[in-house]
């Protein structure tokens, strides 16, 4: 059942990393002649506003949209498991001050946060990665701290402290190989949140700027034709879509494989 997402998703990032390759026309090749021209065999998905051939803004916006999703999932990731990690090995007061902490910034509203920050900000993709980044480690973190408790008491980590193991080897020999497979499914969740997040900061105008694509800015510039020219909106839109269900579904899938 893991496989056609999976193939969803592996055939996405070749697309994009391919985008030179199969796109058309250049994403930024502006032709007035045709602009806002339904699709056909010339334009599979039609042309923007501009005259832009939408299907090679699509692939080169994935480029940029699974950039993010992905990169700011390795550094939500990472936040997550270092603190997680030292709340859940440490215990005590250590654990009630970092869990204290995740549980105040897990009750800020995510997007209007970053909304504002974007604002202010007006960040180029790299420091839009890092911010939806650091906006997503505290599930991560919850979830590793969780398994780091329950690993903690188990017989083979007593074991390997009773046979003189250092933190640090109980940490990367015992605890985080054990802990591997529920991290690889917060990653999964976080690569979905990511794209959406960034979509979602697109769309309203403070993420990803034009003229350089992505999907959430694709739908933003096509937000005030919809009802005349749906197809600006679609074709990103089923992107998104797919993008985001196939990475749920294997994170789900990897969930069930833990039970």
């Amino acid at each position: 059942m893991m496989r056609l997402p999976a193939v969803v998703l592996a055939t996405l990032i070749v697309a994009a990393l391919a985008a030179p390759s199969l796109a058309p026309y250049a994403p930024d090749r502006i032709d007035l002649s045709i602009r806002r021209a339904a699709p056909s065999a010339a334009h599979v998905f039609g042309t923007d506003e501009l005259g832009r051939d939408v299907l090679a803004r699509v692939l080169y916006g994935a480029r940029v949209s699974l950039a993010v999703g992905l990169l700011s999932a390795l550094i939500a990731g990472a936040s997550g498991v270092v603190i997680g990690g030292v709340a859940g090995y440490a215990g005590g007061a250590v654990d009630a001050v970092l869990m204290r902490i995740t549980d105040g910034i897990l009750a800020v509203p995510r997007l209007p946060l970053l909304m504002i920050v974007a604002v202010v900000l007006r960040p180029s993709v790299p420091m839009l990665i890092v911010l939806i980044g650091l906006a997503g480690w505290m599930e991560t973190a919850r979830v590793v701290r969780a398994e780091f408790m329950t690993l903690g008491g188990r017989g083979f980590v007593e074991g390997a402290r009773a046979a003189g193991a250092g933190h640090l080897r109980v940490l990367s020999r015992h605890l985080l190989p054990n802990a591997a497979q529920a991290i690889a499914v917060s990653l999964t969740l976080a690569v979905a949140r990511g794209i959406l997040l960034e979509s979602a900061l697109s769309f309203f105008g403070v993420g990803v700027r034009p003229p350089q694509a992505s999907w959430g800015n694709m739908l933003y510039q096509a937000q005030a034709s919809l009802s005349t020219e749906p197809w600006l909106a679609l074709a990103p839109g089923v992107f998104i879509l797919m993008t985001t269900i196939s990475v749920s579904f294997v994170g789900d899938r990897l969930a069930r494989s833990q039970m």
